[in-house]
């Protein structure tokens, strides 16, 4: 472990990652989130279709998970236009910045990283591929293209994405190997865990890196995607993608537990409402299992 706190990786999307890094930045000396860039729908599909740059919304959450603490810039970040203008409806300002810094910059990880310094972030955001894809789900009867649509397939045997030959990030596979955790989920399984995992070399970054890989579990299914799974579902797709872990941080509260080819710690993890993870609980639960 490094002087000053374990170094940690979380992988992933959305509000799930968002989730982890408001806790892996209460115990982590150094923090890297690694998100899947496949969403296509909303504002970031918009922007994505306009501009052809990596979707910028998960980017963001995760840009403001990691933000100074009462960071005004960071509340601007995901104010969302409510407008009758067609041009901005819809669209959260942090979206736009990052889509107008990649154009100024020509690049999307300069971008991120100048909206980390000017956010006073805790930690670096990093694609998971040096390009847009696209997420496509092998259903058994044929395929599903799209985050947006895959999100509401059921039956999912596997993912991949589009190109097949997509490049890493390597600030990502850089972090990957130099962690002491590497922390994925909660999220959604197939559209942001392994869409960003599915990216050529990922998996095996993942499963090479010498840090501790801790899934965390979802605190209940999700309709479509991942409806009827237990944790050991959950597990054994990851498995069947390439990606092992170490351990799975459960709430056995809201989810069945099967029979998972790991070891499980089973701790209560929600928020008092229930429909999310509590960041000081889960901080606490995966400082505990780092190195």
């Amino acid at each position: 472990m490094k002087p000053g706190g374990p170094t940690v990786v979380a992988v992933g999307g959305g509000h799930g990652l968002a989730a982890s890094l408001r806790a892996v930045r209460r115990y982590a000396g150094s923090v890297t989130a690694v998100v899947s860039v496949a969403d296509d729908g909303g504002s970031s599909g918009r922007l994505r279709r306009q501009f052809g740059i990596e979707p910028p919304g998960d980017l963001r959450k995760c840009l403001v998970a990691l933000a100074a603490e009462d960071s005004a810039l960071a509340a601007a970040f995901e104010h969302r236009f409510d407008t009758d203008e067609d041009d901005l409806a819809g669209h959260a300002l942090g979206n736009l910045l990052l889509a107008g810094l990649a154009s100024v910059t020509g690049d999307i990880q300069r971008a991120l990283d100048e909206a980390g310094r000017l956010l006073g972030t805790v930690g670096r955001v990093v694609p998971a591929a040096a390009e847009p894809v696209v997420l496509k789900a092998d259903v058994g009867v044929g395929e599903v293209a799209g985050q947006t649509a895959v999100a509401r397939t059921r039956g999912i045997r596997r993912v991949s994405l589009v190109p097949a030959d997509a490049a890493c990030s390597p600030a990502a596979l850089a972090a990957l190997a130099d962690a002491d955790q590497v922390v994925l989920g909660p999220g959604s399984l197939y559209t942001s865990i392994l869409a960003a995992a599915a990216v050529p070399g990922m998996a095996a970054a993942i499963s090479a890196s010498p840090g501790r890989k801790v899934y965390v579990a979802n605190l209940r299914p999700q309709p479509a995607e991942t409806e009827g799974y237990d944790v050991a579902a959950h597990v054994t797709a990851l498995l069947d993608h390439g990606v092992a872990v170490d351990v799975v941080v459960a709430d056995a509260s809201g989810i069945a537990m099967g029979e998972p080819p790991v070891p499980v710690v089973e701790l209560p993890l929600a928020r008092p409402n229930g429909l999310a993870h509590d960041p000081a609980r889960l901080a606490e639960a995966l400082s505990a299992l780092v190195g």
